[in-house]
């Protein structure tokens, strides 16, 4: 077997850029910069975006077998997590805080709004790209919404920082998750072995 290793893979990002438009909104093609209706959400701490998946399945049991005699996947739930450093950037706000995006449309240069009592349910599209020079990293969530929210802690010695975890589900025409990858001119074909 070829030895198909190459630093050139690694991945380092140098920007992690996190964008938001109304639910269902297409991708961009190819690597394009999002242009409207998509809306850049501002700057994020250095550690960038954690995403995870997380697989549920139930083992079948059956009488005359000590191992599982099937086993079905029942979920998988694709999150991520993200710390913004703009704390009062309005979609930022309104994204931590659960309310319309209108909501922090000031009138006078100030804005007074409730937080909902009981859980708004507000969806949205994302786009979280990753870059590391001419190499890029894109994962679209067409249909998305803030399902957890870190501890606010307004202080003097670092940013007011805003964490949020998103969660994604189906949206009406694409799986919850699509990732492109730009491999930046990096040759890849030794991992595609031509077949006999």
């Amino acid at each position: 077997m070829a030895d198909t290793r190459n630093a050139d893979l690694t991945f380092g990002a140098s920007d992690f850029l996190v964008y938001v438009a109304a639910l269902n909104t297409a991708s961009p093609s190819g690597f394009a910069d999002p242009a409207t209706p998509w809306q850049c959400m501002g700057w994020v701490t250095t550690d960038g975006g954690t995403f995870s998946i997380e697989d549920e399945s139930t083992d079948v049991q059956a009488a005359g077998s000590l191992e599982p005699i099937r086993t079905l996947m029942s979920r998988s739930t694709k999150t991520m997590a993200v710390t913004f450093q703009e704390a009062i950037n309005p979609l930022v706000r309104a994204l931590y805080d659960n309310v319309p995006v209108a909501s922090l449309e000031p009138t006078s240069g100030t804005v007074t709004y409730g937080l909902p009592d009981k859980p708004n349910d507000l969806r949205y599209a994302f786009l979280f790209d990753t870059v590391d020079g001419s190499k890029k990293n894109r994962l679209y969530m067409p249909n998305g919404k803030v399902t957890a929210r870190g501890e606010e802690q307004p202080q003097t010695t670092d940013v007011w920082a805003a964490q949020m975890t998103f969660t994604f589900y189906k949206g009406a025409s694409m799986p919850a998750v699509t990732r492109s990858i730009d491999f930046g001119g990096v040759d890849v074909s030794g991992f595609f072995p031509v077949g006999p």
